[in-house]
């Protein structure tokens, strides 16, 4: 459903530092992330991703869209902006796990949009 919370991103120092303690806090699910780089997390509802080399940063909270370029084109009528960054990966990595856009809100605010796999 279009608006509901759809993945979670959690941004560590060490990705395996951080799969330890997560795993240990919550018995989440650890998988090789896209490209190998990071994990992708099971959890008993939302899925959820963990990347290295990203110290002390918030979790990212993605929701989902049923059309990316839509919902770009809305934040930006909205008055928001739209993250250059590529969160994506390769084409592979799209396929398994969808399309992901960091986006601001009118504020400043941080969010993602997701769209999951076809």
């Amino acid at each position: 459903m279009t608006g509901e919370l759809a993945f979670f991103e959690i941004g560590v120092g060490d990705a395996d530092r951080g799969r330890a303690f997560y795993e240990g806090l919550f018995g989440w699910r650890f998988e090789t992330g896209p490209s190998g780089g990071g994990w992708s997390i099971g959890t008993p509802t939302i899925p959820g991703g963990m990347h290295g080399g990203d110290a002390g940063a918030s979790i990212y909270a993605f929701f989902r869209v049923a059309d990316m370029e839509a919902a770009l084109a809305r934040v930006r009528e909205l008055g928001g902006t739209v993250d250059d960054m590529d969160v994506e990966g390769d084409e592979s990595s799209v396929a398994r796990f969808g399309r992901f856009k960091l986006c601001r809100d009118d504020q400043g605010s941080p969010f993602g949009l997701h769209q999951p796999p076809a």
